[in-house]
C-alpha cells in the first residue's frame, strides 16, 4: 500500500543537515525503496516554493520528479472542502492543503506520513489514518 507523504516529512529529509536517524526521514526512506510514496501537487507545489536559486530548484524538481502525482479530481476539492468546515466546526484547523491530503486519503485509503501534530487533531474527525512509524 502507498502512503501519502506530508510537506513536514520531506522537509525534514531534503533539508542540508539532515538526521538520518530521525524516524521520519528514516520511514520516508524506506518507502521510497519499496516503491510506496505518494504525492499530490500541492506538495510538490509547497516543497518548490521559496527555493531561492534556479539551481537549487531544478536539483529538487529533479529529484522529486520520479514520484508521480496522484490525480486529483473535483470531488477531492469538495471534499477538501467539507474537511475544512468539520474541522473548524470543532475548533480544529489546518491548511487547504492539508484538508486536500485527508481528502485524496480518504478517497484513496491511504495513510499519511507526517510530523505535523495538526493532523493527530484532525485525526480526530475526519475518517484518516496516520501512517504507523514504528519499526518494521
Amino acid at each position: 500500500m502507498k502512503v501519502l507523504v506530508d510537506t513536514s516529512v520531506w522537509s525534514l529529509a531534503l533539508r542540508r543537515r539532515a538526521r538520518v536517524e530521525e524516524p521520519p526521514v528514516q520511514e520516508l526512506r524506506s518507502l521510497i525503496e519499496e516503491g510506496r510514496v505518494a504525492m499530490i501537487g500541492p506538495i510538490r507545489q509547497e516543497l518548490l516554493s521559496g527555493i531561492s536559486t534556479a539551481g537549487s530548484f531544478e536539483r529538487l524538481r529533479d529529484h522529486l520528479r520520479p514520484f508521480a502525482d496522484e490525480p486529483l479530481a473535483v470531488a477531492d476539492f469538495e471534499r477538501a472542502a467539507e474537511h475544512y468546515n468539520a474541522c473548524r466546526a470543532r475548533g480544529v484547523q489546518g491548511s487547504n492543503t492539508d484538508f486536500l491530503l485527508c481528502a485524496v486519503a480518504e478517497r484513496r485509503n491511504l495513510p499519511i506520513l507526517t510530523t505535523d501534530a495538526d493532523f493527530i487533531r484532525v485525526a480526530a474527525v475526519l475518517p484518516i489514518t496516520l501512517h504507523d512509524r514504528a519499526p518494521r
